[in-house]
């Protein structure tokens, strides 16, 4: 860790909740992936770093595809500027990757930025969504779509 500055781990609270429990447990899996970047940083150990790394740009890949394929399916009018936040996201974890690669410290300002972002992105342009999706979810239940699908999948 250059600098030997402290790493602050996120602490998961109310307001970071979107209501939507997949979306919710896939941030918190990526809270998950993000506070290990503390211990790898303070041990300066980059095995551990490129562990974390890894994992980290193939959930966060895995989230950002489920949540758009959410958004496309609510019609959701901000999806193109969602789906460009993503993937702007996405290509700095893939620079930081890249820096890693040569052999850069790049701990510390990774971990700066994935807990800036990933907050100010639940927090502000994740909650804009919700309502929307919490409302197709809603209808659909009510509908009892999604029982009969659920119980044709079951053979019932």
């Amino acid at each position: 860790m250059s600098g030997g500055e402290a790493v602050v781990p996120i602490e998961w609270t109310s307001d970071l909740d979107t209501g939507i429990d997949v979306i919710d447990g896939q941030h918190r899996q990526l809270v998950q992936y993000i506070n290990p970047l503390e211990e790898a940083n303070a041990t300066s150990h980059r095995e551990s770093l490129g562990d974390v790394l890894a994992s980290l740009f193939d959930y966060t890949t895995f989230h950002f595809a489920f949540e758009e394929s959410l958004l496309e399916q609510i019609e959701y009018p901000a999806l193109i500027p969602h789906r460009e936040a993503h993937d702007r996201f996405a290509k700095r974890i893939a620079g930081y990757g890249k820096q890693f690669g040569e052999g850069q410290d790049i701990g510390l300002e990774m971990h700066k930025l994935l807990c800036s972002w990933l907050l100010n992105h639940i927090k502000y342009d994740d909650a804009d969504y919700a309502g929307k999706v919490r409302v197709k979810i809603d209808n659909t239940l009510n509908s009892g779509w999604l029982r009969r699908t659920l119980r044709r999948l079951a053979g019932d």
